[in-house]
């Protein structure tokens, strides 16, 4: 008979679904920080669906979302201020999130972080690229994964922050010197 006491449950997070409209700022999962520029109604074939067009910062891409595919495709708000700090704290870990694998395995888990679209997942794939880099000379395919991950993050957390993208990197810098 097992005496010890009954163990919690694992929360889990739920995805969220969220409702956005013109002038809200949106985040998608590959393309990072968007703004909201409407909802239009599309035509995919047969089926017209409503989609959410979203300018992305910093580019001239058009994003096309559909609402119906906005939850699975990972669209959310913009992270609050607090969460900006909380990924300070990502940065300024001496842990590695991938250990060290051969560099397949390590690149396909790091671009799997990358897509999920979570800005910790996201804070990790930079934090461990910038040190990888002090250890051995980065490939193509890691650099890109570095140049990406901080051009997601210094995005979305400048408009949390209200900073300007050169201000987040600075601060990025800062905790990396450290």
């Amino acid at each position: 008979m097992d005496t010890s006491p009954a163990k919690e449950p694992l929360s889990i997070p739920t995805a969220k679904e969220y409702t956005f409209k013109a002038g809200d700022w949106a985040v998608h999962p590959s393309h990072g920080v968007g703004l909201v520029d409407g909802i239009e109604d599309k035509s995919f074939g047969d089926t017209t669906s409503s989609v959410y067009v979203l300018k992305i910062l910093g580019s001239e891409l058009k994003v096309m979302v559909p609402l119906t595919n906005a939850l699975r495709v990972g669209l959310r708000p913009v992270m609050s201020s607090q969460e900006v700090d909380g990924l300070f704290a990502v940065l300024a870990t001496t842990e590695m999130a991938v250990e060290t694998q051969t560099w397949n395995r390590r690149f396909r888990a790091y671009t799997e972080m990358l897509s999920s679209g979570s800005p910790t997942e996201i804070a990790k794939v930079l934090r461990d690229m910038h040190r990888l880099k002090f250890d051995k000379e980065l490939s193509f395919g890691e650099r890109r994964l570095l140049d990406h991950s901080l051009s997601l993050l210094v995005q979305e957390m400048a408009l949390a922050k209200r900073e300007t993208p050169e201000q987040i990197t600075q601060e990025i810098e800062e905790v990396f010197a450290r």
